[in-house]
């Protein structure tokens, strides 16, 4: 597995809150893809090369997410990611979203994403992508 953790910080919205005032559950995918964005970009790519010049579209085909502690209205979140290479077509990234305050772990979780072709068919990775998750 890649070693290369990067951490993109968000702040909990009032709107991201149920009636409970716990973030709702579904935000917290939203904030995985925070921490892949980053990622990428921490290493100087992003999704928008990787279509734009590699013809490559990363659909996710997995998603998991254990909930530990709730994070609530207007906490300061640092979401955490790290990419691994599970073959030439396939992409898993580990996720943490921990409490920027004392560093409490929120939640973890992973997706896989398939490596395709701009209408959809699997692709291989092309090897200067690869090489990210080395």
């Amino acid at each position: 597995m890649n070693r290369h953790v990067s951490s993109a910080a968000v702040r909990v919205r009032y709107a991201e809150t149920d009636q409970m005032g716990f973030a709702y559950y579904g935000n917290y995918m939203a904030w995985f893809e925070v921490g892949r964005c980053e990622w990428l970009r921490s290493l100087g790519w992003s999704y928008r090369e990787l279509e734009a010049r590699d013809a490559v579209m990363l659909p996710v085909i997995e998603a998991h997410c254990e909930y530990r502690r709730p994070a609530r209205y207007d906490d300061e979140l640092l979401i955490r990611a790290r990419g691994e290479l599970l073959s030439p077509v396939r992409i898993r990234f580990t996720y943490e979203v921990v409490r920027a305050d004392g560093g409490a772990v929120l939640a973890s979780g992973h997706t896989v994403h398939a490596s395709t072709d701009l209408s959809g068919r699997p692709k291989r990775l092309p090897a200067h992508v690869r090489a990210f998750f080395a």
